[in-house]
């Protein structure tokens, strides 16, 4: 077990040790409440009083069943039925986001940590540039590499992902540009093939490959890629998606970790985005994708040496792909499986932040959540597909394994879409026609807060849009959650893979480039989704208004309603009033 390792169990534990001391001493985790609230409810009794609804016969005088009667059973029924079930939906809720605070917690402290320190990758790796050849004339010192680019139907695209990767500064002999091309639209495939063969002429060693089905989508794509002679003769795989543009210095500041640190299988760069401001959606998704990146890449790299493959802008040992056994199609999620099997075989990840890659967020609301529900779906089937796997791995810690399974997994990949969604989207909202439910203050407004805070302290500069970004998450965790329990469960649309469509990055006067217009039916332009739930939470939020009880939540109800109405009807902010 590594110092690492050894170093993030312990802030792990102290992170859950705080938490358990703040609840304890403020007095706010109290379990001896009661599940069981109300008067007993006799069965039988409730029969026969529908039955003698039914028949006429009710005890209730000539004018039949009274409201009060109807309101008292009513009563009776949501105190003894209704609530003691919900109290132990909310009980596992509580559980749930108590694992999901302590493993924000952790993440946090480690990310700030590193940056109060200045820890960098060559503090633990050895890095020193490659010596004694010359990159234009080429040069033994060198290792081969091989940069793969997969594509299917990029027209927006295609020529700033060739045209980067054939600038990269690499001996001309020693690098070898490989287009993955599995389109399926003839005109886009000719320009792609046009586009390699115009770099050859330059000079630059491509190869344009294709395949005749898209069977294992982009795992397919890179395992046939894989299986070519040229590529057998490199020692490195760069990867880059259509959309991605790496500086020219790219791999003259990543293969060195490879060569000093045998034990490396993969150095991971960090994405920048060129849309990032083009709309409140854009910015919201880049505080996402920010997270993920400053928190937990770099605290999963700084401890552990283990996070997940983002499938694009990061180079492999090939050793290291063949020991874990290739490319695989299983799930969605080819990059995370690979990087999991490959931690189970001893190997280590790098990730260096301040290599940034630029890329394309999506522009659409329908294409981000096609995007976001292939990750999450593709994440927790493979968690059903690797978890035995985890445990009986040899070459693995129990501590590492502890932080793939509860961590990266069961916390990131199931109870965070689930606790947010189960919780602040439906337990909540009909917590106000169930007064005698039972929700605690610090489950549902210090847990909250905690993470709101967490979230600020990485994205001072985006503060603004903390209250654009709760309301968007809130709608999300919709589509996270359905996507959660279908790739656990092996639901309906399990392992659909849909191209995120791309617009490219020549963007004038700063405006959104349109997508090429199409007549679309009603249900492509209305998410009925979403506009079923902003009923119903507008449907609470009246309910509270009118009968406040002991709580009122209406505020905020309406709030997340409009969201989902605003999502519902594709309103995602594409003005650039937020600039």
């Amino acid at each position: 077990m590594e110092a690492g390792e050894v170093g993030g169990a312990l802030l792990f534990a102290l992170a859950a040790a705080a938490a358990l001391f703040a609840a304890v001493s403020t007095g706010a985790v109290d379990f001896s409440r009661p599940l069981a609230v109300g008067g007993r409810l006799d069965l039988q009794e409730a029969i026969s009083w529908f039955v003698g609804v039914l028949d006429g016969s009710s005890s209730s005088g000539a004018g039949g069943v009274s409201l009060a009667e109807v309101y008292e059973l009513w009563v009776r029924v949501r105190g003894r039925v209704i609530a003691p079930a919900l109290q132990v939906a909310v009980w596992a809720c509580m559980v749930m986001s108590v694992m999901l605070v302590v493993e924000a917690l952790y993440n946090c402290v480690v990310s700030l940590g590193v940056k109060a320190v200045g820890w960098r990758p060559e503090w633990r790796f050895r890095w020193e540039p490659l010596a004694g050849g010359d990159e234009e004339k080429g040069g033994a010192h060198y290792p081969m590499v091989l940069v793969q680019i997969p594509m299917y139907n990029e027209l927006e695209v295609y020529k700033l992902s060739i045209g980067a990767a054939c600038e990269l500064q690499w001996p001309k002999d020693r690098i070898i540009v490989q287009v993955l091309d599995d389109s399926t639209d003839p005109f886009i495939k000719n320009l792609v093939e046009l586009e390699c063969e115009s770099w050859a002429v330059k000079g630059v060693n491509i190869k344009y490959t294709t395949r005749t089905s898209r069977k294992g989508f982009k795992a397919g794509a890179l395992k046939k890629g894989m299986e070519c002679d040229y590529a057998k003769q490199c020692e490195y795989v760069a990867i880059f998606d259509a959309d991605f543009q790496p500086e020219a210095d790219f791999l003259l500041r990543t293969v060195p970790f490879f060569v000093h640190n045998p034990q490396v299988a993969l150095v991971q760069a960090r994405w920048s985005f060129v849309n990032d401001t083009m709309s409140l959606l854009t910015r919201v998704q880049k505080m996402f994708f920010d997270y993920h990146f400053k928190v937990e890449q770099e605290a999963g790299s700084a401890t552990f040496s283990f996070f997940s493959f983002n499938g694009t802008a990061g180079v492999w040992r090939t050793a290291a792909i063949k020991e874990a056994g290739g490319w695989k199609d299983r799930t969605t999620v080819e990059d995370m499986d690979l990087a999991v099997r490959a931690t189970l075989k001893g190997w280590k990840f790098i990730y260096v932040g301040d290599i940034r890659v630029k890329s394309e967020l999506p522009s659409t609301y329908k294409a981000y959540c096609r995007q976001q529900f292939r990750w999450s779906c593709g994440g927790a089937h493979l968690f059903r597909k690797v978890a035995k796997d985890i445990l009986t791995a040899k070459d693995v810690s129990l501590v590492k394994k502890f932080h793939m399974l509860y961590s990266f997994f069961l916390v990131r990949r199931v109870v965070a879409p689930t606790v947010a969604c189960i919780l602040y989207n439906i337990i909540v909202p009909i917590s106000v026609m169930i007064p005698e439910l039972y929700l605690p203050v610090w489950g549902i407004a210090y847990i909250p807060t905690v993470l709101l805070v967490v979230t600020a302290i990485r994205h001072p500069k985006n503060i603004h849009i903390l209250p654009f970004w709760i309301l968007f998450e809130s709608v999300m965790t919709m589509h996270r959650m359905r996507a959660a329990l279908s790739g656990l469960f092996e639901l309906s649309e399990f392992n659909e893979w849909v191209v995120t469509k791309k617009t490219g990055n020549n963007f004038e006067n700063n405006e959104v480039p349109l997508l090429q217009k199409t007549r679309k039916r009603l249900r492509d332009r209305v998410n009925f989704r979403e506009i079923l739930f902003s009923a119903f939470l507008f449907f609470c939020a009246s309910y509270n208004l009118v009968f406040p009880g002991k709580t009122s939540y209406y505020f905020n109800l309406y709030l997340q309603g409009l969201a989902f109405v605003f999502l519902g009807l594709n309103f995602t902010g594409t003005c650039s009033c937020c600039q």
